[in-house]
């Protein structure tokens, strides 16, 4: 049942879940995700909420009821927290249960549904235009992580396992050089050096966490842009896709919000001289997430923010990289060397940030309450 499911199957479905009123059950997909299906439901009554319907999918989720449990806790703690801020317009997601008490229904194909009130008046943006937008997108991720702290990361599963463990990655990498399942890695020795060459300054993050100089927290694992719902007056009003909540470091969030602001060209651009870096944009989106989340977090967390800014990028390149040697079996292409592209921009998004540390450096140092050297 995927894109454009069946009115006559999405009416099946609704039909588990503690609705009020009746919806309109056109079957038509809804936002850009590329994970779940998801489709709006119009509630024909007007006093009564509209509905977002989610087929969770369990291929990449395996373990739906762990990461229904992730979401109920979390969003439970935010609600507690967020009734206890002054003149905050800030909203929760609020799941509806299914007819078995359950949070979900699975149905007789074993597709997994959820279903959540929407939020009306909200909008999102894919890309990030202005400086007052990545400002206010760095304080929406810094204030989640914020309202979080405090909570028991050792609550949460990892609802994928290894997701941004970069030796995990490297393992992957190195298992699909070895074999060359397709044949190609006679073409990629570039590639190749550039990535074992950054081997001991990417795992800095996963050996400061081992060392016990980071300490695991409750992360959201995916701070695209377009998972920030804003008011008409574009402030934030909620944080949504919350499948990859789970414990993790903050540096992970950081980076992966950065990997995709600051860079001035699309990941898989294949001109690599239109991949510059927009510093404006990190100086906006991290006088936010500071403004935020350095309430709480401490000097090695603030440390390990630029490692994530260079990780992210480079553990991205290492996925395409090892899905190109395998075959290009994970992630979906356009042309045979899409992944190679993918990679090559990648790398050089990251030679880039490299030649920039310095004045990276200084302006996460000038918006925290840390002087970093």
């Amino acid at each position: 049942m995927k894109a454009k499911a069946r009115a006559a199957d999405i009416k099946k479905i609704v039909e588990n879940f503690l609705i009020s009123g009746e919806v309109e059950t056109s079957g038509l997909n809804y936002g850009s995700g590329h994970i779940n299906d998801t489709y709006c439901l119009n509630n024909k009554q007007p006093l009564e909420p509209d509905y977002l319907l989610q087929r969770i999918n369990h291929h990449v989720f395996k373990d739906v009821l762990a990461l229904t449990d992730n979401i109920y806790l979390v969003l439970n703690y935010l609600k507690n927290k967020i009734q206890h801020l002054p003149h905050s317009d800030l909203q929760v997601l609020e799941l509806i249960p299914a007819k078995n008490k359950m949070l979900y229904h699975k149905d007789e194909d074993g597709n997994y549904w959820r279903m959540y009130v929407f939020i009306k008046g909200s909008k999102s943006f894919d890309i990030v235009e202005t400086e007052q937008q990545a400002e206010e997108g760095g304080r929406a991720f810094g204030q989640f992580q914020a309202l979080l702290s405090d909570m028991n990361a050792s609550l949460l599963s990892e609802t994928i396992v290894d997701f941004h463990n970069i030796l995990f990655r490297l393992d992957n990498f190195t298992k699909a050089l070895k074999e060359n399942k397709a044949g190609r890695a006679a073409t990629v020795q570039h590639e190749v050096d550039f990535i074992l060459a950054r081997v001991t300054q990417m795992r800095r993050i996963y050996d400061m966490g081992q060392q016990g100089l980071l300490p695991k927290r409750i992360t959201h694992n995916d701070t695209k842009f377009n998972n920030i719902l804003f008011n008409q007056d574009d402030k934030t009003i909620c944080i949504i896709d919350l499948d990859t909540v789970m414990p993790g470091y903050i540096a992970y969030d950081f980076g992966d919000a950065i990997r995709t602001i600051i860079n001035t060209a699309a990941e898989d651009e294949a001109d690599l001289s239109k991949i510059k870096l927009n510093i404006p944009l990190f100086e906006a989106y991290t006088k936010g997430y500071l403004a935020e989340a350095g309430k709480f977090l401490t000097l090695e967390e603030v440390k390990s923010l630029l490692l994530g800014v260079f990780l992210l990028p480079y553990m991205q390149a290492v996925r395409f990289l090892t899905d190109y040697l395998e075959g290009d079996h994970y992630f979906k292409i356009a042309y045979p060397e899409h992944n190679l592209v993918r990679t090559k921009a990648q790398l050089h998004l990251l030679k880039q940030l490299e030649e920039h540390e310095a004045e990276l450096l200084e302006i996460i140092s000038t918006y925290s309450i840390y002087q970093l050297k």
